[in-house]
This record gives C-alpha cells, structure tokens and sequence, in this order.
C-alpha cells in the first residue's frame, strides 16, 4: 500500500492537494476533519463535544481519532493505500498511528509537508470561511490560535518522520497544478519497499 501523511497548516491546500492524489493513485482520503464533521452532522455524542472544542480552535483526544482511522482502515481492507489528512499532529499520534499500521502489516510510505507562510494562511482561511461558513475559518483570532498550535505542537511530528528518511517538504504556494507536481516527484521516487511491497 501507499500510505501518505499529508501535511501542513490549516488551509495549507491538503485538501485539494489529497483529491489530486486520489485520482492519480487510486488512494483512499482519511481526513480527520471530515470524519469529525460526519459526526458533528449527525449529532452524535462524540459530535457535539467535537464541535464544542472545534470551534475554539482546539484539537480532539487522540484514541478517539485512532478508533476512528482503524474503523476506516478495516473497512477498505483491499484500498491501494491511504492518505492521512490532519493526523497524525503530535509525536504522540504519530508513534499510535505507527502502531496501528504495524499491527495491520502496513506503514507510512512517506510525510509530504506543504509549506505556507502565515499571512497566507490567514489570507486563504479567512477566505475559505466567506464560502464554506466554517465558525472556526471566519474569526482571525481564532485562525490565528490554530496556526500557532499547528506550529507549537504539530512540527515536531516532521522531526518524527524525518528521523525515518519519510519526511519531504513541498511549496505549498504557487498554482495547484505546480505544487502537485512536486508532490507526484515524491511518490514516483519511493523504492517500492516505501510503499509497502511484501
């Protein structure tokens, strides 16, 4: 399998970028956001407490997002890999996403990172929130807090794959097209033991 966790800011394009791979690669999305925003639209218990710390900016405890991911992961048994979106954000989730993988027979083939700069972020989320009207991409404050705690807490997880020969930083600034291209250099130049081959 190809497995890739795709990386980068709130509004860093992981979300276009992953639809490109998935037509390209044939790839399952795994994104956490939109895992949370199912139960958040279907009112669940885990849901409204997901809404409760999504809207201030905060992030949701970790074994609740890895029950989830080995839910999807058991349910595309026969997926030609997976992409990771918004997870794994700290070493911690890193080392039980690893785990979980392991006890599947699988891992990470690689951590593509999209780089942008903050003014950007701001720029593009502030933006995202006129059309999507997301509470938490509407309040620059709030975005503000989420690209601090992306930098505080989530940078690190990069040391964590590099420290594996998987981490691999792309411009996430430029046209959609341009960046893909650097992303698809990455995956073409996986040995195929990176991806999972037996």
């Amino acid at each position: 399998m190809l497995n890739l966790v795709l990386f980068g800011p709130p509004g860093a394009g992981k979300g276009t970028q992953s639809q490109n791979l998935i037509a390209t690669y044939g790839l399952i999305h795994l994104s956490t956001g939109d895992i949370l925003r199912n139960e958040i639209s279907n009112g669940t218990a885990l849901g409204i407490e997901a809404k409760k710390l999504m809207d201030e900016g905060l992030l949701v405890p970790d074994a609740v997002v890895i029950g989830m991911i080995s839910n999807k992961l058991d349910a595309n048994k026969d997926a030609k890999g997976f992409i990771f979106d918004g997870f794994p954000r700290t070493v911690a989730q890193a080392e039980a996403l690893d785990n979980l993988l392991a006890s599947k027979n699988e891992s990470i083939s690689a951590m593509i990172a999209l780089e942008v700069d903050k003014i950007e972020l701001e720029k593009r989320l502030l933006l995202r929130g006129k059309d999507s009207g997301r509470v938490d991409d509407q309040n620059s404050e709030i975005i503000k807090k989420r690209i601090e705690e992306y930098i505080s807490k989530t940078e690190v997880v990069a040391s964590f794959y590099a420290s594996q020969n998987k981490f691999f930083s792309v411009n996430g600034i430029g046209s959609i097209d341009a960046i893909f291209n650097e992303i698809n250099k990455v995956v073409s130049n996986l040995s195929p033991t990176e991806i999972g081959e037996k």
